[in-house]
């Protein structure tokens, strides 16, 4: 195994990483964190951890940017839940930004792209006015 940064998870294949970058705020109480790589059982704790302690931190919306991710297995789908039922409580959006077929097809097959706001850019997401509390 292989940690070419620390903010990336390298599992038995070369493959089979994820990483979360550092969240931004694109604009004013609004962060964004991105997620790239494979979201799965070995990764999903690290943007779990991430995307809540931004939830905490942020009392507008958190954007969290899948365009990166090539894989979203179950455990990243259960963060997804979390983090929305955690922004609900705390009063802050949680928007997700998936184009990706590896994310809009485990959230379609699911039904959770219904549950979640889910925007095609950041761009859209951030500017989204929905108010400060997600659906």
């Amino acid at each position: 195994m292989t940690v070419q940064d620390p903010n990336v998870v390298a599992t038995s294949g070369a493959a089979s990483a994820a990483a979360v970058a550092p969240a931004g705020k694109a604009a004013d109480g609004v962060a964004v964190v991105t997620a790239t790589g494979e979201i799965d059982m070995l990764t999903a704790p690290d943007l779990r951890a991430d995307v809540l302690g931004r939830i905490d931190e942020t009392p507008g919306a958190v954007v969290l940017d899948m365009t990166g991710v090539s894989f979203l297995g179950s455990a990243g789908l259960a963060v997804l839940v979390e983090a929305s039922q955690h922004a609900k409580r705390r009063g802050t959006a949680f928007r997700v930004v998936a184009v990706a077929r590896a994310v809009t097809r485990p959230l379609a097959a699911t039904g959770l792209g219904d549950v979640f706001s889910v925007y095609g850019s950041v761009a859209e997401a951030v500017s989204a006015d929905d108010g400060a509390s997600a659906r």
